[in-house]
């Protein structure tokens, strides 16, 4: 595609644009590769680094010296660029997207899958299950019963939503009795959900995931967890019975105990484990998670003290 087709796809004025608007591009590449033809795009303290590169277009963020760049590059300007390059990609590399349902996929009688969802090999669509449109399950997914699955949803493979959650009482011979999960599972419109995610039904309720969150691979999500919309459930995190705000961002290998709130747009750093509610817009970190100042005021005083 040449530039001037692109910047019109995307909705990008000719205005900012430095250079070549008819130049041809064959492939997009990491900064450090890219070469003639081809389009990459510039973070915020790599300016300097623009020298290195000759016949690049780039995108760079609107806070650059225009009149101190290489002039043997194109310059596409944006407050954005990692986004707007993000986009370049889609428009280079559409996806072939796969339909139908693949014949060694086991599709239950009680459950609905619509004509334009893929269902892929091998994998298992249990009882009372609802798979909405241009859903892609893929292979060796099992999405076990009572579970809605809205629109343009991701489910990667091996993941399993649907199952038990892990719910346990002692009786009189101080043995465990299973709690009966006869809850469900609703998953809002574009989610994605990673490889090797398990995403349990609630008890006698449901387990939400929330419109437009993306969950990494690794993840564990408990009975009755409530999670918001446009949340990041980064890798082997696990959540308990709890509610996710809108907008949260959970870290890698964050645990989020069972009965607490995390306020809207909160930040939970990596590795943490939260003890308590969280309000709204919040970061925290550490173990026992706690607001990011403290936190390091906790680090300075193990610092000095040890």
């Amino acid at each position: 595609m040449r530039i001037n087709e692109i910047i019109k796809k995307l909705g990008i004025s000719i205005d900012n644009v430095v250079g070549d608007v008819n130049k041809s591009i064959e492939c997009a590449e990491p900064f450090s590769k890219a070469t003639k033809n081809q389009i990459t795009f510039c973070k915020k303290d790599n300016e300097s680094k623009l020298f290195d590169i000759k016949n690049c277009t780039v995108v760079i963020p609107n806070t650059f010296n225009l009149s101190n760049l290489p002039k043997n590059n194109t310059y596409i300007i944006t407050n954005n660029p990692r986004l707007i390059f993000m986009r370049m990609i889609s428009l280079l590399y559409p996806e072939s997207r796969s339909l139908g349902i693949n014949p060694h996929a086991f599709i239950h009688s009680s459950a609905q899958v619509d004509s334009t969802a893929y269902i892929g090999p091998f994998a298992y669509i249990g009882p009372n299950c609802i798979i909405k449109k241009n859903c892609m399950i893929y292979p060796n997914v099992s999405i076990i019963q009572n579970t809605t699955i809205s629109e343009n949803v991701i489910v990667s493979s091996n993941t399993s939503i649907g199952g038990d959650g892990f719910g346990y009482e002692r009786n009189e011979k101080n043995e465990l009795e299973k709690f009966p999960h006869i809850g469900s599972v609703i998953i809002e419109d574009s989610v994605e959900i990673g490889a090797n995610t398990c995403v349990d039904r609630g008890t006698l309720d449901y387990t939400l995931i929330g419109e437009g969150t993306k969950i990494d691979n690794l993840v564990h999500i408990g009975h009755n967890a409530r999670i918001g919309k446009h949340c990041v459930i980064t890798a082997k995190c696990m959540i308990g019975r709890s509610v996710i705000g809108d907008y949260s961002w959970i870290g890698p290998c964050s645990c989020i105990q069972p009965g607490y709130n995390i306020g809207k747009g909160s930040f939970i750093g990596s590795g943490s484990v939260v003890t308590k509610d969280i309000p709204d817009n919040t970061t925290v970190a550490g173990v026992p998670a706690r607001e990011i100042n403290e936190f390091k005021k906790y680090l300075k005083f193990i610092k000095n003290n040890i």
